[in-house]
């Protein structure tokens, strides 16, 4: 892959297998995670339809000891 010029910014073309591989289609939105100096990942994001899909899987489902509190929950680090 060759990195070029895109009015302000840099940019790549992603080779015909990684968008096969990705199922990736114009318009989607990609993550581009760093993992060391000359390392880094694709990735997909999911759709609305996979987010909501998982959120439905945990709905309810808190462990029997869970306990929610508010000052930890909002405490600034």
């Amino acid at each position: 892959m060759q990195v070029s010029k895109w009015g302000n910014s840099l940019a790549i073309r992603l080779p015909a297998s990684v968008v096969k591989a990705l199922k990736l289609r114009e318009g989607d939105d990609i993550e581009v995670v760093v993992e060391d100096e000359r390392v880094f990942q694709i990735r997909k994001k999911p759709g609305v339809k996979a987010v909501l899909r998982r959120i439905r899987q945990f709905r309810g489902k808190l462990p029997a000891d869970f306990k929610f509190d508010r000052d930890d929950a909002n405490a600034r680090t």
